[in-house]
C-alpha cells in the first residue's frame, strides 16, 4: 500500500477554505489529476453518496467511482473507490485553524495488485508531486 501526503498554509478563514475544498464543481480549477467528472457532477457532497471521475497520473487516464465515506463540514472529506485492474485508491481532505488561517491537507493511499515494486513507487512520487502542484493551484484560487 502507498500512501502520500501533501499540506498548505493558508491566510483564509477555515470555512472560506472549506467552502473551496469540499466543493466538487471546483476539482477542475485546482485538482491536477482530475480529468472529468462522469456522469452527474453533485452541488456538494454528502455522506454515501457516488460520484465517477477520470484522474491521470502517470499519463494514464483510470475511472474512479467514489463513495463518500465522511463528511464532516467544515473540516474532513473522505472519499474511497476503486479504478481499473482492483486499484483501491482513498483521499482524505481536511481544514484546520491555524492562528489567523488554515491549513489544508490531502491524504491519499492506493493498493492493488498493480500498485507495488517500480510502479508503486513511481505512483508515489508522481502522487505527491501531483498533490503538492495542486495544493499551490487550491492557494492561488483561494487568494491566500
Amino acid at each position: 500500500m502507498g500512501q502520500i501526503n501533501a499540506s498548505v498554509e493558508l491566510d483564509a478563514a477555515p470555512g472560506k477554505v472549506w467552502q473551496e475544498f469540499s466543493n466538487p464543481g471546483n476539482f477542475e480549477k485546482w485538482l491536477t489529476i482530475h480529468t472529468k467528472w462522469k456522469g452527474e457532477v453533485p452541488a456538494e457532497f454528502a455522506k454515501g453518496a457516488q460520484v465517477s471521475e477520470v484522474v491521470t497520473m502517470l499519463g494514464m487516464p483510470n475511472t474512479i467511482t467514489w463513495t463518500v465515506d465522511e463528511f464532516d463540514a467544515p473540516n474532513r472529506l473522505a472519499i474511497s473507490g476503486t479504478g481499473m485492474a482492483g486499484v483501491k485508491v482513498g483521499f482524505r481532505l481536511s481544514v484546520e485553524a491555524t492562528g489567523t488561517g488554515s491549513t489544508a491537507t490531502i491524504d491519499a493511499e492506493f493498493s492493488g495488485q498493480m500498485i507495488v515494486g517500480a510502479l508503486g513507487k513511481a505512483v508515489e512520487k508522481d502522487g505527491k508531486k501531483n498533490l503538492d502542484a495542486s495544493l499551490e493551484k487550491f492557494k492561488e484560487l483561494v487568494g491566500a
